[in-house]
């Protein structure tokens, strides 16, 4: 029974973990632990479930592709899944694969296509007519971000392809920034006293996932087509090795290092080769895609869970250097969770200058046996914040110390306490300024209330000037309190009470995960909104029905009822009423307002809104029963225009489809 609760209880803190981690590298473009660790934290994870299936639920890390896509750019729905791969990281792994693939199939005869995995962003551009109609992201393998104007600046990309491609058809590849770039757009930076980009990756994610498209037309990106997605209206060929040939022919630039193997043997030699030259690319990889060449094949093997069981991704090593261990610090976060965090020497690895490592937790150091003053080695796979692999015992003298968790917290001086259930110490302070600090720079995150122009350090320095002490006091703000802050323009200043004002509208699913409830992130934000009408009936709810709802358990229930039984919290709900902030679907959760019906009708949107972002006002149609498309056909009944509209609006009067601006939607709605 104990050894129940310890698998249970294991498989919920990976899932913490992994979708924390998922977040920082999908959504903020920051990552904090190595590709390597976060692969080994997911096998884990699958492993754990695979041999509990009962415990497997539909949020979980393996279930899914990667976070939801952030919601300031407009959402493009993949006609075909774009999964990611699984990971081999050695060569016994590989072997496995193999065989797996072999018992399947019935053969061990089958050609499989070696491609270098290339560090980017992976992106889907759909052609209609031989013209580029659409880019986006991954997203969640499902729905990613719309960014076809950024990426019709990456001059790799063709705006059209030439005669012989199908009607309509779907290419993915990766955007990344060349090594040589990379160091060109990071002197320039420095010279402009602008901050350093950490590796090329995240260079690329960024630029691709710029609001201006100037300003990615600006940065050397470049792009490598991987595969065809879908196609219409013509046949193709059998294999992926011809695929290949077929859109090199079309214009689409591949990589001319992909490589035939017919053996298991084979495709050990090309890796074994690729991870001497690596270092001579001028692309960042971490590793050597394994695809089966038959495309029948790969519609015989299909997909398990997320994942293709016709491709594998055999990992390079990870890059690791050593250096000394000068203490351990400490941060605080929102929930009042003590991070450890190590503060090193600096060492450059993999030509990335290191001096802080990430450390999970006092078990985690323990069990590594990290301490003070350790020379340790450092391993990184591309990454912003390295793992310790371990200390170098040999080189002890004897004068390294053992680290332990403080028993006060270090902003607040208040007493620590480490749950049971967890693996966490934890500030008992509720009013502690660090977690009151960190709880408002979530708050107006992209992910939650989206507050433009209010960044982490502006928060910091209103904290700091004792103008705001929580999240409510953000809406008492006014631009005269800016204005007192070092160089705030006046112009500046009323952009961020225009935001603050703006984000009152927010969805109440936004609101929910900005309130920053433990253990609530944002799946389970749209689950709790789609279930209450609004805050007050959610903090109405009891623990057990809350824990009756798919997928939210006892613990998460437990949390949600604390966080709502603490009066401080309640004072807060109350200030944001007064202030405006919608806390329910509507403006009035007591009287909602009466809306137009919208069953049966499909919207398609274009140019930028005042009263709503596009993602709410597209929640608004799908709450009324109507539907959102990105393509404009005949089958669509309005168009909304908003300001500078793009293409659409002209393609919708050639169809004859009702172009509306937003004060006419807004009447659609009712709240014209």
């Amino acid at each position: 029974m104990n050894e129940r609760r310890h698998i249970r209880e294991r498989v919920e803190s990976l899932r913490k973990t992994l979708n924390y981690h998922n977040y920082r590298y999908y959504v903020l473009d920051a990552p904090e632990i190595s590709d390597e660790q976060y692969d080994r934290l997911l096998e884990e994870l699958r492993q754990l479930e695979h041999e509990n299936p009962d415990l497997i639920t539909s949020d979980s890390p393996t279930q899914r592709v990667g976070a939801a896509p952030v919601e300031t750019f407009g959402v493009i729905e993949h006609r075909v899944p774009l999964l990611s791969l699984s990971n081999a990281f050695t060569a016994d792994e590989l072997r496995a694969w193999w065989k797996r693939t072999s018992d399947h199939l019935g053969t061990s005869e089958f050609a499989t296509v070696c491609e270098p995995k290339i560090d980017g962003l992976a992106v889907a551009l759909t052609y209609i007519n031989g013209r580029l109609s659409t880019g986006a992201t991954r997203g969640d393998g499902f729905r990613g971000e719309d960014i076809t104007q950024n990426l019709r600046t990456v001059r790799s990309i063709p705006l059209s392809v030439s005669g012989g491609a199908p009607p309509r058809f779907e290419v993915r590849g990766e955007v990344y920034l060349p090594k040589s770039g990379f160091k060109k757009l990071n002197e320039r930076r420095a010279a402009q006293g602008l901050p350093l980009f950490a590796n090329p990756r995240n260079a690329a994610s960024g630029s691709v996932r710029q609001l201006d498209p100037a300003i990615t037309a600006e940065r050397p990106l470049d792009i490598i087509v991987y595969g065809l997605g879908w196609a219409e209206g013509t046949s193709l060929p059998s294999t992926h090795w011809e695929m290949m040939k077929v859109l090199r022919s079309l214009g689409f630039k591949t990589n001319p290092l992909i490589t035939l193997a017919s053996s298991l043997e084979e495709a050990q030699r090309v890796y074994d080769r690729w991870v001497q030259q690596r270092d001579d690319w001028r692309f960042e990889s971490d590793g050597m895609v394994v695809k089966v060449d038959s495309l029948r094949m790969q519609d015989e093997l299909g997909s398990v869970g997320r994942e293709p069981r016709w491709a594998i991704a055999f990992k390079f090593p990870a890059v690791q250097g050593t250096t000394k261990l000068k203490d351990i610090g400490i941060n605080v976060g929102r929930t009042g969770s003590l991070n450890p965090y190590a503060i090193l020497e600096p060492v450059q690895v993999g030509g990335v200058v290191i001096s802080r490592a990430a450390l999970h937790n006092e078990e985690d150091i323990h069990r590594k046996d990290i301490r003070i003053g350790d020379t340790v080695i450092i391993q990184r796979a591309g990454d912003v914040i390295p793992e310790i692999v371990g200390p170098v015992t040999s080189l002890r003298t004897g004068e390294e110390r053992e680290f332990s968790m403080p028993m006060s917290c270090p902003v607040c001086g208040s007493d620590v306490q480490k749950p049971e259930s967890e693996a966490v110490h934890r500030c008992t302070n509720a009013a502690c300024p660090a977690q009151a600090l960190e709880r408002i720079k979530h708050f107006t995150g992209r992910d939650a209330m989206d507050i433009d122009g209010l960044g982490e350090k502006l928060c910091a320095a209103l904290f700091s000037a004792e103008l705001i002490k929580d999240v409510a006091d953000i809406y008492y703000l006014t631009k005269q309190d800016l204005l007192k802050l070092d160089r705030m323009a006046e112009k500046s200043a009323a952009n961020i009470i225009s935001a603050i004002r703006s984000s009152k509208e927010r969805p109440l699913s936004r609101l929910i995960f900005a309130l920053g409830i433990p253990h609530v992130g944002q799946e389970y934000a749209e689950l709790l909104a789609r279930r209450y009408e609004s805050i007050d009936s959610l903090a109405a709810a009891s623990t057990e029905e809350l824990a009756s709802l798919h997928s939210i358990g006892p613990k998460i229930a437990e949390s949600i009822v604390a966080f709502f039984g603490q009066s401080r919290n309640l004072e807060i709900m109350q200030k944001l009423r007064q202030a405006g902030v919608r806390l329910s679907r509507h403006r009035d959760a007591a009287s909602p307002v009466k809306t137009q019906s919208l069953d049966g009708l499909t919207f398609v949107f274009t140019g930028k809104m005042e009263r709503f972002s596009r993602p709410e006002a597209e929640a608004r149609v799908r709450e009324l029963g109507g539907r959102v498309t990105q393509d404009v056909s005949r089958r669509v009944s309005y168009l909304v225009m908003g300001d500078e509209p793009g293409s659409k609006a002209s393609r919708a009067r050639e169809l004859g489809v009702s172009v509306i601006d937003e004060a006419e939607f807004l009447r659609l709605l009712g709240d014209g």
